[in-house]
């Protein structure tokens, strides 16, 4: 840390630590803010209105937790349509995470449907807005490990502790992960992790440089646990693995403290101690397969959780379109489109991400 830093991060600690009315409020802040994570995260119940199925759909992972989904209720059918209101069109710009995230709400789903006895298929509509709809009908209950993994799942952006994993475990995530129009690539070979080590820092350093990317990012930050309760959304400072911030001093200190170079040793440190990638690769570039991208890194996910592991995404070179080409040679598949980067080892847990309440993502 630099005198600057330094100069900095006292000045932050001095106003968080200014009176003890101040760091009671922030205590009580946090609290209710982890006590809400808890209810979100809550066993699932027996609700015949399929609310607490959506509840577990909500909790899948998706670009800078945006939660670009809307939920439509009928007896026997929930259709999963996309919120286009929450594009992140720089970062995104043509809905390929958008779609993922999708498939991920729509594996949920289905676990969580089979595991109260209601099984059913989510079938992918390419017509119209591209809605996925998941049709059940009473059965056996179903519970699994991967359904028992979901509120435990999160993206967790910190460093972990470099240990390798087992030949077993490698296969039970790839196995858990097989799906039709779907390929996934392993990498735990160290010399092949720095190699797309070196294209995710390159990728770093171009949307660093990029000040929509920057605006747009920011626009989905939260810095205090009230204003995360508050929005349901984005990403939560202390869930990014960085301490929690007034309101006021939060955008102040992200001027001030991150840059591309801060950006590119972070990520750096957080994949040398990262034990492999899981790079996905649809079939085509196209909507449907990218619900299925969704469905099997939602499997992977969950598989990787129940073992105990912790994962993050690093998407810069399928974000930076440049990159993907370079990226899909080192891994095998040349001419083809990398859809999502993934590190995974054994790590911290973080504060969980905010969720919207299950009636502000219901619609008629």
């Amino acid at each position: 840390m630099n005198r600057r830093q330094m100069l900095i991060a006292g000045g932050v600690a001095t106003v968080l630590g200014a009176g003890a009315g101040l760091f009671g409020l922030r205590q009580a802040g946090l609290a209710r803010y982890d006590d809400a994570q808890r209810a979100v995260r809550a066993p699932l119940g027996l609700d015949p209105r399929a609310h607490d199925l959506v509840r577990f759909a909500t909790l899948a992972p998706n670009g800078h937790n945006a939660q670009p989904w809307r939920f439509a209720l009928a007896p026997q059918r929930i259709t999963i349509r996309p919120d286009f209101a929450r594009r992140t069109p720089v970062v995104d710009p043509d809905d390929h995470h958008l779609f993922i995230s999708l498939g991920c709400a729509a594996e949920n789903l289905a676990l969580a449907a089979s595991a109260s006895g209601r099984r059913g298929e989510a079938v992918f509509d390419p017509a119209g807005d591209g809605a996925i709809a998941f049709d059940y009908r009473p059965g056996a209950a179903e519970p699994s490990l991967l359904f028992d993994a979901i509120a435990r799942r999160q993206s967790t952006r910190a460093d972990y502790d470099g240990r390798g994993m087992g030949s077993a475990d490698l296969a039970a995530l790839a196995a858990a992960a097989a799906m039709p129009g779907v390929d996934l690539v392993l990498v735990t070979d160290r010399l092949a992790i720095d190699r797309v080590r070196d294209l995710i820092l390159a990728g770093n350093d171009v949307q660093m440089a990029d000040p929509a990317f920057l605006r747009e990012l920011k626009r989905w930050l939260r810095f205090s646990p009230h204003h995360a309760l508050e929005s349901g959304d984005g990403l939560y400072s202390a869930a990014s693995g960085s301490p929690a911030l007034p309101d006021w001093i939060g955008p102040r200190a992200f001027d001030m403290m991150v840059s591309a170079k801060s950006e590119k040793d972070k990520y750096a440190r957080q994949l040398n101690s990262s034990s492999g990638l899981a790079i996905f690769v649809g079939a085509a570039e196209d909507r449907g397969h990218w619900v299925r991208v969704g469905h099997a890194c939602q499997r992977f996910a969950l598989q990787a959780t129940a073992l105990g592991m912790k994962l993050a995404f690093v998407n810069q070179p399928v974000e930076v379109a440049r990159f993907r080409p370079e990226l899909a040679k080192l891994i095998g598949l040349p001419g083809r489109r990398p859809d999502l980067v993934m590190r995974f080892g054994y790590g911290p847990a973080l504060p969980y991400a905010p969720r919207r309440a299950v009636e502000r993502v219901i619609t008629a």
